[in-house]
């Protein structure tokens, strides 16, 4: 194993550095999708409430 050139241990070590990275940032960016998304659905179902409430007001 050691009769391979230097350069191609750096190149490895690069491609397997690369797709950690790349496992990483998915997780990363599954997670603000995650917290956007139900942040979006609160707000959503605020509308829902508030607009129940005007409704049972208006008839009254």
């Amino acid at each position: 194993m050691l009769s391979l050139p230097w350069w191609i241990y750096i190149v490895i070590s690069g491609i397997i550095f690369s797709g950690y990275m790349t496992v990483r940032t998915a997780a990363k960016e599954r997670e603000i999708d995650e917290a956007f998304i139900e942040k979006e659905g609160e707000i959503y179902m605020q509308r829902i409430r508030e607009e129940k409430m005007r409704r049972q007001q208006q008839s009254l």
